[in-house]
């Protein structure tokens, strides 16, 4: 199961799922998808707020590629919530649920 944050909606995943099956995502398309039921301005704010947390790569003019964080998210190895990488998967990019645990 994936582990989201808190911080997070639900067009988030989907978000993710369609930049990571594009190889990249520009807003304005995104706004177009049947699966995405929100307007520009709401998907340009999840996409920076995805920025932020490290799931999405800004490459700029609204166009954004899915990161490492991104992936394992999807992958159900990356804990939104924590910002850490579970089952010491990622443990190259960042803490691991049981590196944080033990500090």
């Amino acid at each position: 199961m994936r582990q989201s944050g808190t911080w997070m909606t639900i067009w988030d995943d989907r978000i993710l799922e369609i930049i990571r099956d594009e190889d990249a995502g520009r807003v304005g398309d995104l706004t177009e998808r049947d699966a995405i039921r929100i307007s520009p301005s709401s998907v340009s704010r999840r996409c920076k707020k995805l920025a932020e947390h490290g799931l999405l790569t800004p490459l700029g003019n609204g166009v954004y590629t899915i990161s490492d964080r991104g992936e394992a998210y999807l992958d159900e190895e990356y804990d939104a919530e924590n910002e850490v990488y579970l089952n010491g998967n990622g443990a190259n990019n960042g803490p691991t649920a049981s590196q944080t645990s033990e500090s």
